[in-house]
């Protein structure tokens, strides 16, 4: 064994031979026993498995610890995957003897390295299957400007900063190298981790979403095409012809396998449409991972390359959900681990500094982490786009994740840089990966992001204005109510309706995908069970119905993959960005036929009861009992009967403005009854003492809010005079039950009542409905005539005003007081 010099150093088990330009060569002794076996050897396997497993072990358990730690500080899993890598290796307890000889040595290095590079095979097998290039093809310009801008100038940025490192740094043995991998790692933004971080942050369903995600999408392509020519060109010793074999390889793989692996998916998913794919089937395309892997290694670039493409070639649906399903939480929990252990034992922030001044080493780091989000930044402002978006994608755009470390992995195995530049780059990745969670955070701070949109609400718009509703659905049975609703909603070319159709499906695995659909094209969606995509094309279908029914009506499908837990803020942000006056939402409960009522999906309640109580705009929850609708050229269906009740509060003039516009609907009759407060409850309020502020507080907003009702009200009756289809009942009535008994005598042969919710309200006439309460979302009155037995019971629509309105600790306080009143 030569080396250039002849001194060495004697560490332990280990002789560390030193040479020039930073070069040295470590030798161990290692005894192989002659066994009896066929190999004549022991298995090297058996011999280091054990410490692979411990080094597995102490992984994972390093990384849940570090995820508790950080999850209140919205960190991705990736970053404590990342910090339990550099915990193990010569940072922090690599240095430390017991650690370095049992738990990190350098003999299990090689095992080590193969079962990372097996698990970098798969994972990117998974990246390629989940990826959608779809969006590409109908990319905005914005979208474009953005992925082109944060691929060049990251790319410039990168060469720039490893030319100023070599002015500092001249014993690396092939500099330009370096140059290669540090550029392509600033250009990319990894898209799993970017999915996961706009679910996290729920803006999965906006546009800045839907940019991010398209825009990652050609960063990663481009990226990896670098990736493959940089590596091929490395490995041929800068001869370009080298690269030639694999550009073949991989054309043949897209344009002559890939037709033949999508035809054959498309007969395993009709082959099981009602049962689950056969494990066989999952397990050839397994195998199929790892034949690729091995054509393009022999093609000379690395395996992760072919499973990639293998990947990407096979279409969403069915089949993709079920190998998703069955692998991926073994390759992203047991198989990729073993990549952060390799990471971290090639960065040493001990020795960062060393021989470089502190100064430089921050402001390669610092530059590096900028590069992308500047030039993203520069890109949305030449646009236009709001400044607290823009910064927020470039952001987002400088995610790394799993696919960095793979890019400067590889870099690293062929010598493009050393352990002191490696480490700089990674300490950028850490910076990158720290901040993007706090900003993000900040620039869509919902309290501040919100604030614009604090009043919209029907109540303040013109009845004939243009109305743009979110309709929320769970499945095709939520479908006939909803839209008939819009139906009888009035859709004229002077007051038209935009109508947001979200399909709610539960979140089941730990990776979401943003699903649009495109009018003009059959749906394509990722969606994890052929139910759910079934459904989905059910709901487009019936709504591109329902919008070629009413001209004056314009639909935007939607498919939004949430968990129940936090569904109501994706339906809240995607209301937000698409400035909807009100949420249409169906009770999850539904009539069985012989007058009791099944439970559909208690989830659901808890999804609906979330949304009334953090709502930034009205909501309508409809108890749907074979509503029907009635449009202007439905001359043939018979005319539908709409009750409104009005009591009082801002939940029943909302419940009244979205009833007015109702009312302008030819095929049907709206009856406004209001009930007046009697004698005997209006004296009720005599004999309070003139010291109980509380009490003299809740008379006099009582007082505010009839003066409203009255205005509201007066403007209604002026503005439908003329309209014989609208007429106006008042009721005196003393308490609730004369209000039931009312209704009961006079008002119960009527297609649809619409009441208000009266949450956060204290009114004397629903004191005595509100004492019991099994649905609560109802409000008093709502529960009250979902529970009457009419002999044909009527649809019921409840109607709550902005939860930030009508909420709140003193409003409740309030409802406290006024039971106290009328007890």
């Amino acid at each position: 064994m030569s080396t250039h010099r002849k001194d060495f150093v004697i560490n332990g088990k280990y002789r560390i031979m030193f040479g020039g330009r930073k070069e040295f060569t470590i030798c161990y002794n290692e005894s192989k026993p002659i066994s009896n076996t066929f190999w004549q050897s022991t298995n090297p396997v058996m011999n280091k498995l054990p410490i692979f497993l411990t080094q597995l072990s102490l992984l994972i358990a390093i990384t849940r610890i570090f995820m508790i730690i950080l999850r209140p500080l919205r960190q991705p899993r990736f970053l404590s995957e990342l910090l339990a890598g550099i915990l193990l290796g010569p940072s922090v307890l690599g240095n430390l003897g017991w650690v370095a000889n049992h738990i990190t040595p350098f003999e299990a290095s090689l095992f080590l390295e193969t079962m990372a590079n097996l698990g970098v095979t798969f994972y990117m097998f998974l990246v390629g299957l989940e990826m959608d290039i779809t969006p590409i093809q109908k990319m905005g310009k914005t979208a474009f400007s953005v992925a082109i801008a944060g691929i060049i100038f990251p790319l410039i940025a990168g060469v720039g900063l490893h030319a100023t490192i070599l002015e500092h740094q001249t014993s690396v043995r092939a500099p330009e190298m370096g140059a290669y991998f540090w550029s392509i790692a600033l250009s990319l933004t990894s898209f799993p981790d970017l999915a996961r971080a706009l679910s996290d942050h729920k803006l999965m369903y906006t546009e800045l979403g839907k940019t991010a995600l398209t825009a990652a999408a050609v960063c990663d392509l481009s990226c990896w095409s670098l990736l493959v020519v940089a590596v091929c060109i490395i490995s041929g010793r800068k001869e370009l012809h080298i690269a030639i074999p694999v550009m073949v390889c991989m054309a043949s793989l897209w344009f002559v396998l890939r037709p033949f692996i999508r035809k054959i998916a498309k007969k395993i998913s009709q082959r099981s449409k009602d049962a689950p794919i056969p494990d066989n089937h999952i397990y050839f395309i397994l195998s199929l991972v790892l034949l690729s892997g091995f054509i393009t290694e022999l093609c000379g670039a690395h395996s992760m390359f072919g499973a990639f493409m293998l990947g990407l070639m096979i279409p969403g649906g069915k089949l993709g959900a079920s190998i998703k399903e069955k692998v991926e939480e073994f390759i992203v929990g047991i198989l990729l681990p073993p990549t952060f252990l390799i990471i971290g034992a090639r960065t040493n922030f001990v020795f960062i500094f060393a021989d470089v001044s502190i100064g430089m080493v921050l402001l390669v780091i610092l530059l590096a982490s900028l590069a992308k989000i500047v030039s993203t930044l520069l890109v949305c402002l030449y646009f236009k786009c709001p400044m607290w978006d823009s910064l927020a994608l470039g952001v987002l755009m400088n995610t790394k994740g799993v696919l960095a470390l793979i890019v400067l992995n590889e870099g690293r195995n062929m010598q493009g840089f050393d352990q002191q530049t490696f480490t700089w780059i990674m300490a950028a990745i850490l910076l990158m990966t720290i901040i993007t969670g706090p900003i993000v955070s900040w620039t869509h701070n919902s309290a501040r992001h919100l604030r614009p949109y604090y009043h919209r609400n029907l109540e303040r718009s013109k009845p004939d204005a243009p109305l743009r509703v979110l309709v929320c659905i769970h499945s095709t049975k939520n479908l006939p109510g909803l839209i008939s609703l819009l139906q009888n909603s009035n859709a004229t070319r002077n007051s038209p309706i935009t109508v947001f159709a979200a399909h709610l499906v539960e979140l089941t695995r730990a990776s979401a995908m943003l699903i649009f659909h495109d009018k003009n094209k059959t749906v394509d969606t990722k969606i994890n069970t052929t139910r759910e995509k079934v459904e989905a094309e059910q709901i487009f279908s019936a709504f591109e119905s329902f919008e070629k029914d009413n001209p004056a009506a314009a639909v935007q499908p939607l498919t939004a993959v949430s968990p129940y837990a936090t569904m109501h803020e994706d339906v809240n942000n995607f209301a937000l960005d698409k400035f909807a006056s009100i949420i249409l939402i169906s009770y999850h409960k539904r009539p069985d036929g012989v007058g009791g009522w099944t439970d559909e999906n208690i989830e659901h309640k808890q999804v609906n009861q979330n949304l009334l109580a953090t709502s930034s705009c009205s909501i309508g929850l409809l108890v749907d009992r074979g509503l029907m609708g009635v449009s202007e050229s439905q001359k043939d269906m018979q005319e539908c009967h709409v009750a409104m009740f009005f009591i009082e509060g801002p939940d029943d003039r909302e419940a009244l403005a979205y009833a007015w516009r109702m009312g302008g609907n030819p095929r049907l009759i709206l009856t406004l009854v209001r009930f007046i407060l009697g004698k005997d409850v209006s004296e009720l309020g005599e004999g309070v003492e003139e010291d109980d502020h509380e009490i003299l507080t809740t008379i006099f907003e009582r007082e505010k809010q009839k003066q409203l009702d009255d205005d509201y009200v007066n403007e209604f009756r002026f503005r439908t005079m003329h309209d014989q289809s609208i007429a106006y009942v008042e009721e005196l009535v003393n308490s609730s039950d004369e209000i039931i008994s009312t209704i009961n005598t006079a008002y119960s042969d009527f297609n649809l009542y619409v009441v208000g919710r009266g949450h956060g309200k204290a009114c004397p006439l629903t004191v005595g409905l509100s004492n019991w309460s099994d649905s609560p979302e109802l409000g008093p009155l709502g529960e009250a005539l979902v529970s009457l037995d009419f002999e044909s019971p009527p649809s019921v629509l409840v109607v709550q005003q902005s939860a930030h309105l009508s909420t709140g600790s003193s409003k409740h306080n309030l409802l406290d007081t006024i039971q106290k009143m009328y007890e």
